[in-house]
């Protein structure tokens, strides 16, 4: 019998400004806003994809807490899997997004980079060597 599919999985983050996030995502990063809300008016809930990765943020009044601030060893609060993590790099780099490690081979075997969002949450990109 075959398994169900299980087709992705979402960081969950919480944020102090939705909108901005959402902007942030798109603007500095490419990803499409799928969905924002829960009106027009009053957006404290929002969801990002680019290809298969997504991510969703929420404003409840609290501040977001990164691995980072837990724990220095522990420092990332998303992985993305990309094939060609120099590609993504440049392109990012196009859009003057600062990077808080830069694209490099790390001691776990993979190849990439890190940046942080407006949150403080630590995001990586790439790809086992």
């Amino acid at each position: 019998m075959t398994p169900p599919e299980i087709r992705n999985v979402m960081p969950f983050f919480i944020v102090k400004n939705t909108v901005a996030t959402l902007s942030f995502y798109r603007d500095q990063l490419g990803f499409e806003i799928t969905h924002q809300g829960p009106t027009e008016d009053d957006v404290f809930f929002g969801i990002v994809y680019r290809g298969g990765a997504g991510v969703m943020f929420k404003s409840v009044g609290v501040d977001p807490l990164p691995n980072c601030k837990r724990e220095a060893e522990a420092r990332w609060d998303a992985y993305f899997d990309v094939p060609d993590p120099d590609a993504l790099a440049a392109e990012f780099a196009s859009r003057n997004v600062k990077f808080s490690k830069p694209l490099q081979d790390t001691h776990d075997g993979l190849r990439g980079f890190e940046l942080t969002d407006l949150n403080g949450y630590v995001l990586f990109f790439g790809h086992p060597r």
